[in-house]
């Protein structure tokens, strides 16, 4: 496997645990840096079954591109694993873990990647729900604008109602 397909490989495994809802996600490129791999990704799971969850999953959707693990350490942990896939190594730990070894210190000697979707689609996404929040605010203003025509047609019906009584009493 070639840089580009690893590295295309990389963050598409970011993307994926990210929807995954792991959290704190961070890709860190140590091409030329380290003789361990290429690429490092660091995740946070919020539990031992999302820890659980996430390393499967991944593992599952790497091998969908052909990419199986080289090793896996910490299947006896309930705070941290470890794929190594040859060109990237992949750490998915709770907060404690991450908090306690610091793996984003360590690694901070390589350069960051941007893995995110591109801003575009997220400022579409926003816009297109602002855009149904106007309606369902407009719709909600329609209902409530003919909820206060009926009040008030019911109220001008009573007061038709008592004004009629207070005129048959002030007869008699």
């Amino acid at each position: 496997m070639d840089k580009k397909q690893a590295k295309e490989l990389v963050i598409k495994t970011a993307r994926f645990i990210d929807d995954k809802k792991a959290e704190e996600v961070k890709v860190y490129d140590l091409c030329g840096l380290s003789s361990l791999c290429d690429y490092m990704i660091i995740g946070t799971a919020t539990s031992t079954p999302h820890l659980d969850a996430l390393d499967m999953d991944a593992g599952t959707e790497l091998k969908k591109d052909g990419l199986s693990k080289n090793n896996r350490d910490g299947g006896q942990t309930t705070t941290w694993r470890v794929s190594d896939y040859g060109a990237f190594m992949m750490h998915i730990m709770t907060r404690a873990a991450r908090e306690f070894y610091a793996l984003d210190k360590i690694f901070s000697f390589g350069k960051e990647v941007k893995w995110q979707k591109p801003k575009k689609t997220a400022e579409k996404s926003a816009k297109k729900t602002a855009k149904k929040s106007a309606k369902k605010a407009e719709a909600q203003k329609t209902v409530k604008t003919a909820a206060k025509k009926t009040a008030k047609k019911t109220e001008k019906k009573a007061a038709a109602k008592t004004e009629k009584k207070a005129s048959k009493t002030a007869v008699k």
